[in-house]
């Protein structure tokens, strides 16, 4: 039961799992294709091998259908487990090619794409849906039922023979890229940087894309309908540009009515002569409206 709530968990946690496979099902052929002919016509032979290096050839820490399913670890495994793992891939060859992937996955925290998942999914429903028309057409004894589960049959088979040697094909080159039979990863030369200097206007992008000249569209933006600047713009540097009623020649604030010129503040006559502030000891002003 503990084996099972276990087993429930690791199916969970392969979920968040962010590591992908080097090549999916859809490219092993691509990828290896006399790997996986080998895989497709001597599938047993192969998923003993795959299982053995996955192990990193130590035999000591097999465990029947890498400790995947009810009968792990009671099989004598410790006794024998070459020919324990013998028997595994002929007698229950669709579970040692599973588990091999299962134990990858748990090593290397690879998840399994969605397409990948479609793949194998086709292929179990095909197996069931071949198995529910041999059912149905041995019961009703029905010719039609019956070749049509023929049918199904031999579709499922080559479904299942092919996904399984794509499959395989797809650990050994997982399991070539662990042993670095690629070679080491390039790493990516980093861009040029460059110091600014105090004659430089602004200073050279260092990581990053240029920017846009000035006056040119950004990210995308449709450009404006006239040009820049608009028609009417003060030359020559004059800035802000004059507009109607707007002071000429540096004159700031513009002249308003009652406002004072000449630079005088206050105004003369504002406020009128002695009445500011009150004298000491006449709060509130005469005139005020007592309570």
């Amino acid at each position: 039961m503990a084996s099972s709530q276990a087993n429930l968990e690791k199916m969970h946690l392969r979920q968040s799992y962010r590591n992908l496979w080097h090549t999916d099902i859809m490219g092993t052929m691509q990828a290896d294709f006399p790997y996986c002919c080998l895989a497709l016509w001597c599938g047993p032979c192969v998923s003993y091998m795959l299982r053995k290096r996955a192990l990193y050839n130590d035999m000591s820490r097999y465990v029947c259908c890498a400790g995947y399913m009810p009968c792990s670890g009671k099989c004598g495994e410790s006794r024998c487990p070459e020919f324990c793992l013998a028997t595994e891939v002929f007698l229950c060859f669709g579970n040692s090619v599973a588990s091999t992937r299962f134990l990858l996955q748990d090593e290397f925290n690879i998840q399994t794409t969605q397409c990948d998942n479609c793949i194998i999914g086709f292929m179990v429903c095909l197996q069931q849906v071949a198995c529910i028309f041999s059912i149905v057409a041995a019961i009703v004894g029905s010719e039609e039922l019956s070749e049509a589960s023929q049918i199904l049959n031999c579709m499922s088979d080559l479904v299942y023979w092919t996904v399984c040697a794509c499959m395989q094909t797809q650990h050994k080159i997982e399991m070539d890229k662990r042993d670095g039979k690629f070679g080491p990863q390039p790493m990516a030369v980093p861009p040029v940087q460059q110091m600014s200097r105090i004659d430089q206007p602004t200073p050279p992008p260092a990581g990053y894309a240029p920017q846009p000249a000035y006056g040119q569209p950004y990210g995308g933006y449709p450009p404006p309908d006239q040009g820049y600047p608009p028609a009417g713009y003060p030359q020559g540097g004059a800035y802000p540009p004059p507009a109607q009623g707007y002071p000429q020649g540096g004159a700031y604030p513009p002249p308003a009515q009652g406002y004072p010129q000449g630079g005088a503040y206050p105004p003369p006559g504002y406020p009128p002569q002695g009445s500011y502030p009150p004298p000491q000891g006449s709060y509130p002003p005469q005139g005020y409206p007592a309570k």
